[in-house]
């Protein structure tokens, strides 16, 4: 009876541990396969709900699929591409926006000032992790890998050129890739659909069918590339983006100086999250701000919501206007663009998606929902080197793997199976300790079994 009970409990402990993950490192036996990451910035989730995308739907046909990532606040392009790249929350990483100012340094940070190491060492990219492993990394564009970060500068990068083609940045990262067999990692960047978002508002079907209908082309011909240098089939390969986009207009108009005096504030960023830093009554500001507008939202900094992960940092201003979905922030003049982003990233309007292909992922496999900043782990198991601390979760990604040996259907089997194996071990243990008490009057007498009484465990 002791045997069968323990043997029982063996049996399920098995079954158990094929229903739940397991990782085992590289996904190709130890030769690290080398991973590809393309933005397309200002790719809202749900564009591919309302238009058609051939290349794209070929893609991760044979592949994975995440309908909409919940990306991090501000919606903004470096922020949110800084995150995909660390793992980090904006408060965590410092790049909080794309105008920032340090009260310490008197420094002031722009898209066309973005250079200074000072604004992007406090967080490590993955490209310097990859070369920090032994690999080499690449880049075409991908906001930051320019720059000298913690002492580290990519040998395979150029500098922003909004001229350059989508295939002139494909070819150049092919041919590294392809040339360089050390070249592990590499990212690429591509301005639309976010350009044409902003200047026609995401709701002009007709532009917006357009550009959409051109950027599926030049996933056509990522895939051509990859297919012609070799390298399709044999590198993993995420497609995603930073944000998406919403549809603003003249009727939804906020302007502050009708609320607050000019000369009593100094405007850091604007809209739809402006900072504010007051230079006169700090309570007066506020106050005026707060009554300002019924769609605007008016924080201190310390009482800006945690879910939002924005105000523990030095370079948070001291008050924070966020408008509501579709409202834009102005000083005094008229609305700058018809699309834009930036908003509360809890807005589906504001979430990208993400696609994936290649030997690491499962074929054919869909989710619902994913946080942006679980990609950095998972690249990172992916190319075989170790993450640095980050705000991600490897557990909520890693069932998107082929490897993996885990569903919905199985984690919820598991858990079952996991309660019955601590019913059925107390009730063996019960058991045991009974017939012990009954049949033996040696305290110390060894449980014999009925087979090899050797002094190997059952369980190792």
């Amino acid at each position: 009876m002791q045997t069968s009970g323990l043997l029982c409990v063996l049996l399920i402990w098995t079954r158990l541990s094929s229903s739940l993950p397991s990782g085992n490192g590289s996904e190709s036996g130890g030769d690290t396969t080398p991973l590809l990451l393309v933005s397309f910035d200002g790719f809202r989730a749900d564009y591919l709900k309302h238009y058609t995308f051939p290349n794209l739907e070929k893609f991760f046909s044979s592949g994975l699929l995440v309908h909409e990532l919940t990306n991090v606040f501000t919606t903004k392009t470096f922020p949110n591409h800084y995150s995909l790249v660390t793992g980090l929350y904006a408060e965590s990483h410092g790049i909080l926006a794309s105008m920032m100012y340090d009260p310490a340094t008197k420094k002031n940070f722009s898209i066309q000032n973005d250079s200074d190491p000072f604004w992007w060492n406090r967080a490590k990219p993955i490209w310097v992790s990859v070369e920090e492993a032994g690999y080499r990394a690449a880049s075409a564009m991908w906001p930051g890998s320019d720059v000298n970060i913690q002492n580290h500068t990519l040998e395979y990068s150029f500098r922003y050129n909004s001229r350059v083609s989508f295939s002139e940045r494909l070819g150049n990262l092919t041919q590294w890739m392809t040339e360089n067999r050390a070249v592990k990692f590499a990212a690429l960047y591509w301005e639309e659909p976010d350009r044409s978002g902003h200047l026609y508002g995401p709701e002009n079907t007709k532009e917006m069918r357009r550009v959409l209908s051109e950027v599926d082309d030049l996933v056509g011909l990522l895939m051509e590339q990859l297919n012609t240098t070799g390298l399709w089939g044999k590198i993993n390969v995420i497609i995603t983006s930073d944000h998406g986009m919403t549809q603003c207009s003249e009727d939804r108009l906020i302007v502050l100086d009708k609320c607050v005096s000019p000369d009593s504030y100094r405007l850091v960023d604007l809209t739809p999250v402006a900072a504010i830093i007051p230079l006169k009554d700090n309570v007066t500001v506020y106050t005026n701000l707060s009554g300002c507008h019924s769609h605007m939202k008016v924080y201190l900094k310390d009482t800006l919501p945690d879910r939002l992960h924005y105000k523990n940092n030095e370079r948070t201003q001291p008050i924070i206007l966020v408008a509501d979905e579709g409202w834009t922030i102005v000083k005094h003049g008229s609305l700058p663009r018809l699309g834009d982003h930036g908003y509360d990233n809890t807005l589906p309007s504001m979430h990208p998606f993400l696609a994936a292909h290649g030997p690491a992922f499962r074929p054919g496999y869909t989710m619902l929902s994913l946080n942006s900043v679980d990609l950095y782990p998972l690249m990172c198991h992916l190319i075989g080197i170790p993450p640095m601390p980050n705000n991600g979760s490897f557990a909520r990604v890693r069932c998107v793997l082929a490897h993996e040996q885990c569903s919905e259907l199985a984690l919820a089997v598991g858990a079952v199976i996991g309660v019955l194996i601590i019913l059925t071990t107390f009730t063996c243990l019960f058991r045991l300790m009974k017939n012990r008490d009954v049949s033996s009057a040696r305290p110390f007498a060894r449980l014999e079994l009925d087979e090899d009484d050797d002094d190997e465990p059952l369980l190792e």
